[in-house]
Parts: structure tokens; C-alpha cells; sequence
């Protein structure tokens, strides 16, 4: 039975800075520092692990003790880790994030160059129900995932990660069933303005795509199926503790419940509590995931 989810993209730690007072740009400010496993690839499989579903993680990190904590706590959380790659002479990657003491992004450095080690023979899609690609991949990488998926007639889900990499990977957005992209995203992918997303959800869904899942930040998101209305999401209320992994939950939980047969509102709605539940923890990948979601799937959404 096809059941897994096969998730192809970066695994690094996370170094996130956050002041403890509003910062001061150009100098040295007073604050924690905390250092833990992430990667968009990485969160969303770890995710989907806590979640229960049945998950495979397709990446590559160095052999180096960065390497070998970012597995074992992947593993810990119920993802399969076997197919990572581990790339001799390389470091594993890093993300660097600066927060302020509202716990948002003030900038962040991305050293993801092992990613470009990463061997894709290792993709087995026999099992799978769906994969995941992360933007962080490299074209030719991101190219030979969709054109594999395809042939096995798997779908595809793309998060875009960033405007560049969106927009470096825009010619791949075809036919696939779900992008995840918030306005600018999603404005890279087509090209036209930001304010004009609605038309862009047009273009993709033209393009074969079958659900894009519009994300507007504090204004919630847009779940816009082709030949359905949009459906408006707002976002869920939460104290902002650290962002840092807020969208790799919601995706994890929009598939977590697509799988156990939620449509894609209902699967949206999950993913809001991931998010918010997210948001509300010092955590990247929060331990206690299904859990906080289960408490408030009684809520109104």
C-alpha cells in the first residue's frame, strides 16, 4: 500500500540568536543563543514523525557531530533517516537567525552547500503516497525528484522556502498537487506582482497545479483548489515565543491530515494549529506537536 511520505530536502542545525531587549542595529546585542536541528526538509519529516505518519527523509548532512545529532534527534521523532546521505569532508549545514525580542526574523544566513551532495538514486518512491520537496534543492536535483515522482505516479507537494528559491525553481511548478508559497513566493513563481496573488493562483492552477495554499502571515491563508472558491483561513491566536519553523509544521500537519482523509480546508486548519503551536514554543520542531494539536482540535478553528 502506498502510505509513506518520502520528504527530499535540507537537514543543518539551527543557530538561532534571539535579543532580549528591542535590538540595535550595527552592534552587539544582549540576548540567548540556542543551537538545534533544522532544515525545511528536515522540520517538515520530523514533524510528520511526531504526527505518526509514515515518513522517509531524502537529505544529506556531513560526518561531522553536527551530522550525527541531527539524525539521532530526526530518528528520535519517528522519521526514517536511512537514506541521508553522509558526505565525507563536508560540514553539515547551518542556518544562522537573528530574532528580536518579539521572537521575529530580524535576518538569517543560510549555508546549505551540502545539500549539493545529496544523491538522489537513493529516492525510492514504490511506497510512497506523496513527496515533499523542499526548495532548498538545487534545479537539476529539485528536477530529477519531479520527473521521478511522475513516473511513479506519485504526487508532488513544493515548498518554495524563499523568493529566490522560488523563483529559481519556477519552471518546475507543473502539474503538481500542492505549493505552499506566502505572496511574495508565490509572486516569484509566476512574475506577477505581489498584489496580484490571485491571478498567480490562476496562472499555477493553469499550469496543472491542483492546490495552492496561499500564505498571508497574520492574515491567515488562502486554501485555493482548482475549480473551487478560495477558502480564507485566519491565523490562529499566539504568543510569538520564536517563528523559526512555524511553516514546515503546517505543512507536516496539512499532509498528516490529508493522509488520514481530511480534505484540503480541514487539512488547512490542522496546519494552523501546528503553526500556532509552533510559534508558541522555543522549539523548531516542538516535542509535544500532536499532542498541543489534539488539545485544540475541539476549538474553533
Amino acid at each position: 500500500m502506498n502510505q509513506w511520505v518520502v520528504v527530499v530536502g535540507g537537514t543543518n542545525m539551527d543557530v538561532v540568536a534571539r535579543t532580549s531587549a528591542p535590538l540595535v542595529a550595527a552592534t552587539s546585542n544582549p540576548g540567548h543563543t540556542r543551537i538545534s536541528p533544522g532544515g525545511v526538509g528536515r522540520n517538515i519529516a520530523a514533524c510528520l514523525g511526531l504526527l505518526g505518519a509514515p515518513v522517509r527523509l531524502v537529505s544529506a548532512v556531513g560526518e561531522d557531530t553536527f551530522g550525527d545529532e541531527a539524525l539521532r534527534v530526526t530518528a528520535a521523532c519517528g522519521a526514517d533517516v536511512s537514506a541521508v546521505r553522509r558526505v565525507p569532508g563536508a560540514a553539515t549545514g547551518t542556518y544562522t537567525a537573528v530574532l528580536d525580542d518579539a521572537g521575529e526574523l530580524v535576518a538569517a544566513v543560510s549555508d546549505m552547500a551540502v545539500v549539493d551532495e545529496l544523491v538522489l538514486e537513493t529516492v525510492h518512491l514504490d511506497d510512497a503516497a506523496l513527496v515533499v520537496v523542499d526548495g532548498n534543492l538545487a534545479h537539476e536535483q529539485a528536477a530529477q525528484v519531479v520527473a521521478a515522482a511522475s513516473d511513479a505516479g506519485v504526487r508532488v507537494a513544493f515548498e518554495p522556502v524563499s523568493v529566490a528559491k522560488a523563483r529559481r525553481l519556477a519552471d518546475l511548478v507543473d502539474d503538481l498537487f500542492l505549493v505552499t508559497p506566502n505572496t511574495d513566493e508565490l509572486a516569484a513563481l509566476t512574475g506577477r506582482p505581489v498584489d496580484d496573488w490571485r491571478a498567480s493562483v490562476a496562472d499555477l492552477h493553469a499550469r496543472g497545479v491542483e492546490h495552492v495554499w496561499v500564505r498571508h502571515g497574520a492574515n491567515g491563508s488562502f486554501v485555493c483548489s482548482r475549480d473551487a472558491d478560495p477558502v480564507h483561513l485566519p491565523a490562529r491566536p499566539a504568543t510569538v515565543v520564536d517563528v523559526t519553523g512555524a511553516g514546515d509544521a503546517m505543512l507536516a500537519a496539512w499532509v498528516s491530515a490529508w493522509l488520514a482523509g481530511a480534505d484540503p480546508v480541514e487539512a488547512a486548519h490542522a496546519g494552523h494549529r501546528a503553526a500556532a503551536a509552533t510559534i508558541e514554543s522555543p522549539h523548531t520542531v516542538r516535542p509535544d506537536l500532536a499532542e498541543t494539536i489534539r488539545s485544540t482540535h475541539e476549538e474553533t478553528p
